[in-house]
Order: structure tokens, then C-alpha cells, then sequence
């Protein structure tokens, strides 16, 4: 048993009961997230001896300080509350899919009258039919491409009642069928969208036989535009069909999955197989993989993938049995709404297609790695040239780059990007409000950015020089490089701070002037100009750009908020307290505006009476 008094005694408090437990380090952060059926005999495991055969676990018990846990009524129920705890926590030692936040769906807007097809990523409980998720933003957008010139779905913001006078433009080439003039009527447009939702699903025999009896009933009756245009439609369905591979005699909808791994990742590839034929395929990658077996990385993903897939398949074949089988059968099964069989084929059909799942993964992880080493290269490489350009004494590792943004200086926001060793480090990126400057003075807003984040690096050494203390990991450590949005005026600002705080020699600083991309040093009062096909200008240029994406981000997200806010403030019943429920509660002006009266109501202490005014002053 440890002998920290605090974690002793945390361990002494674990009851017999299911549910969760969240270990952390002594900065508070969560390190691994687990379950058990018995919290106390699972969790004070962990401490024994026999349980620390492998590296992975010995380093995790070693930084355990501290520790909480959460009772559950079932295994289920901790299943369940387990992954949620790993997708808000992302913690560093439990195998979790990389990126899995940002995953992008097709979302078919189902309650609407006349739905729309958009890309979203996040799904909600809001009636929408939703496939996914994808690996690839582009390869959605191709996806729906491909979709509207065959069901040629709306994309215009018009109310539509089939009384306009005329149509766009998409009506006149065939990409969109018009309900807005009442060219389709609305049954007419939604059989259309539910034949989309079935191409996604994989059923097409269905959707050809009553399109070619469409097509037959419109030339026999001499609209023969109406027939040519469903035989248009007919010919890209079978265009898209005849390239999925059939695989199976077996109908049953199933997702194959297998993994290829190598010391710190491992790539999962799915393959999606709908009435027998392979529909479409994805490939997914799992992090903190380092130490754990196949077991239980592919057990971490089934749990993590099918908890955000849009659907669950009546069957998953898998290479290698995983842990907690049954409990997972029965949560899919609860999701899915279904029967639910997970297999570990070792025979036949079923065989071949998790060995060509895995012979898959393999070739895309090969891919994925050679591709990883040349971005390394070019990474390398591009820091290397900004040296040599610069004439820095130390290869710049840490690079931050600041910006500002704002709208004739209302809801000014300055920026703070990290680039090391070559990439974002988007952990490390910080907002700043302006606070002490008045009007568009970007002069003076930059030098408040940057007084304040080297102020939290004083801060930060400070605490680090006390025991137990420890660095902040975004301020607590100086630049190899200082980069200010803008010219001559920006950096002399920067100058001024670096002085103040006595940093000046230790952190060399540059201006990058949009105007001929100039580069402005304090040592020099003529600008520099970088080759135009020089690597170190090329990645000056993508470090600048991404801290203006940054900025223009956040300031906008604060003008929203700001107007929001001042269009509340003139409700009866809406005081701050109402207003930043309805913000956090939403996230964006258009989101509450866009929000019935009911789902405005069912914000904790907002009454109907409230959620009626709220609704009629917005619109």
C-alpha cells in the first residue's frame, strides 16, 4: 500500500460496489480512468505487488497521488460512465482513439419539413439521421458531391411553401428539385431524402426497382423530361453500385474490424458491409496503446467507436476475442435497439474478410508512417532553414507568435499560438480579452497580451520554486523565438515588454509585416526579405496565419457573445445569471435564436413564461 496519507486514505474509503474510479497525479490532473464490478478490491489491486508486471502499470501507481470514484447501480451503467470520464478527460495512460472529438457525420435534418444534408460533428438528440463517423472532412464533402447529383437535396436558406416565383439557379442544372416554386411536392422531396438515408445505409436494390417503375409510369404517361431525368438518376446509382465489391452471401449488415500496431499507436481499420456488400471502409488510430495488448486496445475501441457510430451493425467480427464481451454485447444491443453478435470468425468467408481488414491496416499504417517521417523531415528542416535565415544562436524548438483581432476595436481578442519542434502545439495555445485598451489600437493591445503572459511566467517560476511546485505548461517556459503580428510599431511594443520584464537578449523577437512579408528584427532598422520560395518564409507564414485563425476565432466567438448579450439584457426576467445559462447552455447566438420555446424552457431556471419573451424578442 502507498504511503501517501491522502491516497491511504482514499483507498481505505473504496466500498464493495460497481463503478468508476479516476486516478490522478499531484498537479489534479487525471492520469487513467477504469471501472469494476468491486471498486475496493479492483482499485487497491493496483498497489499489490503481482500487479505491476508491465512498465505501463508500474509508471501509472508510481504517479498516483490522489483519487476519486463514482458509484454506479450496474456494470452497464459503469461501462457507460466509464467512456463518458475518457472522452472529458482524455487521460495520458489509458488507450483512447486519437482525435475522436473531431470526427465528421452527414447529417440528414429528419425533423425538418423539407430536410436538408449537412456536415456536422456533433450529433444530438434533435431527430436528425446521422451517418459516420468518417476519418476525412474532405472525403464527406466529396461523398455528399457525388449524393446531390442524385438526389438533388435543398441548400438555400428559403422558406419553403411552393409559392415562389422563380427557382435558383441549382434548379436550372439539376441539383435541386425545386419544392421551393412547387416543382416537388413535400412527400415527393422526402421520399427523395429517405432514399438518400438508405444509399448511406447500404440499400439500393429497393431504391432502382421503384425508380425504374417511376421512370417506366412517366414515359408510358409522354413526360418524357421527367423519365430522362430518372434515368440520369438510375445510371449514377449503378455507377456507384457496380464499384462495391460483393462479398458476402450472408445479408447480415456487419462492420469487420482488425488492427496493425507499432510501439506507440495502433491503426484500427473498419470495414462496413451492408446486404452483402462492402460499402465503404474508414481507418481509425488509438493512442497510449504503448504496453497494452491486442485485447484490450481492440476492446478500448469497440467501446469508443460504436459509443459516437451512428449506427450499430447486427453483427462485429473481430480477430481476437475482447475483454468484457458480454456486458458490450448487451450495451450495443441497448443502442442499437437490436440483436447484437460480436465474432471471432476462425473459418471460412467471415475468416478472409478480418485478415483482409488486417492486411489493410497494416498497408494504411505503413502509409501513415513513411508519411509521418517526411513530415517529420520537412519539419526539421523548415526550423533548421529559420535558424540559419534568422541567424539564431539555437535551433528555435518553442516557437509563440501573437495577433490581434477585432472590429473597430469592439471585442478585441489577442491570440497566442505555440508551434515545437515544427507543429502546433494546440494544448499550449491561449485568448486573451483586452481589457485595458480603448477604440482599435492594436499597439497597445499587443503589448497587454504580451505583458500578461510573461506576468504568468514570473508567476509560474515563482510557484515552481516552491516545494512541490511545479511550471505552468503553456507559460512556465520562455520562447526560442517571439513572433508579433505586424510591423515596426507591433514589435517596438514587444521591445518595451521584453524590457520590463528583463527578457531582452534572452528571447530573440521578429515582426512579420503582411505588406511584402517582411521580417522586422529589434538589432536592425531595415526589414528583412526571405527568398519568396524559401522554407523558413513558407513556415513564418503558416505560423502567422494560424495565430490570425486563432485570434479572428475567438474575436468573433466574443462579438457573438457580446451582441448576444446586450439583446437579452433588454428582455424582462433575463439578468446575467439567465444569460450565462443560456450561453453555456447553447454556446452561440445562433444556436439560442435557432432554439424552440420548449428546448429554451428546459434550461435549469428558465420558465416558460421567460423562454416565450426570450423567443419573441429574438425573432
Amino acid at each position: 500500500m502507498p504511503e501517501n496519507p491522502k491516497l491511504k486514505a482514499a483507498l481505505d474509503s473504496l466500498p464493495h460496489k460497481p463503478g468508476c474510479y479516476l486516478m490522478k497525479n499531484d498537479a489534479g490532473e487525471v492520469i487513467y480512468v477504469g471501472k469494476a464490478i468491486n471498486l475496493r478490491n479492483r482499485v487497491r489491486s493496483y498497489f499489490h505487488a503481482n500487479a505491476q508486471d508491465s512498465r505501463k502499470t508500474r509508471e501509472l501507481v508510481r504517479r498516483i497521488d490522489d483519487l476519486e470514484y463514482i458509484v454506479v447501480g450496474s456494470e452497464l451503467e459503469a461501462l457507460i460512465l466509464e467512456m463518458t470520464l475518457i472522452k472529458q478527460h482524455r487521460p495520458h495512460y489509458n488507450v483512447r482513439l486519437k482525435d475522436d472529438k473531431r470526427y465528421p457525420y452527414i447529417k440528414v435534418h429528419w425533423a425538418d419539413t423539407f430536410p436538408k444534408v449537412t456536415v456536422t460533428r456533433n450529433m444530438q438528440n434533435d431527430g436528425s439521421r446521422y451517418f459516420g463517423p468518417y476519418t476525412s472532412v474532405w472525403a464527406v464533402h466529396k461523398t455528399l458531391d457525388v449524393l446531390r447529383r442524385i438526389f438533388p437535396y435543398l441548400t438555400c436558406d428559403r422558406v419553403i411553401n411552393g409559392m415562389d416565383q422563380r427557382a435558383c439557379l441549382y434548379y436550372d442544372i439539376k441539383l435541386c428539385t425545386a419544392p421551393c416554386i412547387g416543382a416537388a411536392s413535400q412527400d415527393e422531396y422526402r421520399a427523395m431524402i429517405q432514399d438518400l438515408c438508405e444509399f448511406l445505409n447500404g440499400k439500393t436494390e429497393a431504391i432502382q426497382e421503384r425508380l425504374r417503375e417511376t421512370m417506366e409510369r412517366a414515359a408510358s404517361e409522354m413526360r418524357f423530361e421527367k423519365a430522362a431525368a430518372i434515368r440520369d438518376q438510375l445510371r449514377a446509382i449503378e455507377n456507384i453500385v457496380e464499384k462495391q465489391k460483393v462479398i458476402s452471401t450472408d445479408y447480415a449488415d456487419s462492420d469487420v474490424i482488425a488492427l496493425a500496431r507499432n510501439e506507440k499507436e495502433a491503426c484500427i481499420q473498419v470495414f462496413f458491409i451492408r446486404s452483402g456488400k462492402l460499402i465503404g471502409r474508414e481507418y481509425f488510430l488509438m493512442e497510449g496503446v504503448e504496453g497494452s495488448l491486442d485485447q484490450v486496445v481492440l476492446t478500448e475501441f469497440v467501446k469508443q467507436f460504436y459509443d459516437q457510430a451512428a449506427t450499430v451493425p447486427q453483427e462485429v467480427l473481430l480477430p481476437t476475442d475482447i475483454e468484457e464481451a458480454n456486458i458490450i454485447r448487451n450495451w450495443l444491443e441497448n443502442r442499437g435497439e437490436h440483436r447484437v453478435e460480436i465474432k471471432i470468425p476462425r473459418r471460412g468467408q467471415k475468416r478472409e474478410l478480418v485478415n483482409m481488414a488486417t492486411e489493410n491496416a497494416r498497408d494504411t499504417l505503413a502509409t501513415l508512417q513513411a508519411q509521418w517521417e517526411a513530415d517529420r523531415h520537412r519539419q526539421t528542416e523548415s526550423v533548421a532553414e529559420l535558424q540559419k535565415a534568422l541567424g539564431l544562436p539555437v535551433a528555435p524548438l518553442r516557437i509563440e507568435c501573437y495577433d490581434i483581432s477585432n472590429t473597430q476595436g469592439v471585442a478585441a481578442v489577442g491570440s497566442m499560438v505555440v508551434f515545437e519542434r515544427g507543429t502546433p502545439n494546440k494544448k499550449h495555445y491561449r485568448r486573451f480579452n483586452i481589457k485595458t485598451v480603448q477604440g482599435p489600437d492594436d499597439f497597445a493591445s499587443m503589448e497587454e497580451v504580451l505583458r500578461r503572459r510573461f506576468a504568468r511566467w514570473r508567476v509560474s517560476e515563482e510557484a515552481a520554486a516552491k516545494p512541490g511546485g511545479k511550471l505552468d505548461p503553456a507559460f512556465g517556459r520562455l520562447p526560442d523565438l517571439l513572433i508579433v503580428d505586424g510591423g515596426k510599431g507591433q514589435l517596438s511594443r514587444a521591445i518595451r515588454v521584453l524590457d520590463e520584464f528583463e527578457l531582452s537578449g534572452r528571447i530573440p523577437l521578429i515582426g512579420l509585416a503582411k505588406q511584402n512579408e517582411e521580417v522586422f528584427r529589434p538589432e536592425s532598422p531595415e526589414g528583412l526579405l526571405l527568398p519568396r520560395n524559401s522554407p523558413a518564409l513558407f513556415f513564418l507564414q503558416r505560423i502567422r496565419d494560424e495565430a490570425h485563425r486563432f485570434a479572428v476565432t475567438a474575436h468573433r466567438n466574443r462579438r457573438s457573445r457580446q451582441g448576444l448579450a446586450s439583446q437579452l439584457d433588454a428582455i424582462p426576467g433575463v439578468g446575467p445569471a439567465t444569460r450565462r445559462k443560456l450561453l453555456s447552455h447553447f454556446g452561440s447566438i445562433r444556436a439560442i435564436r435557432a432554439a424552440s420555446e420548449l428546448e429554451l424552457a428546459n434550461v435549469r431556471g428558465i420558465t416558460k413564461d421567460v423562454a416565450r419573451a426570450i423567443k419573441s424578442h429574438l425573432e
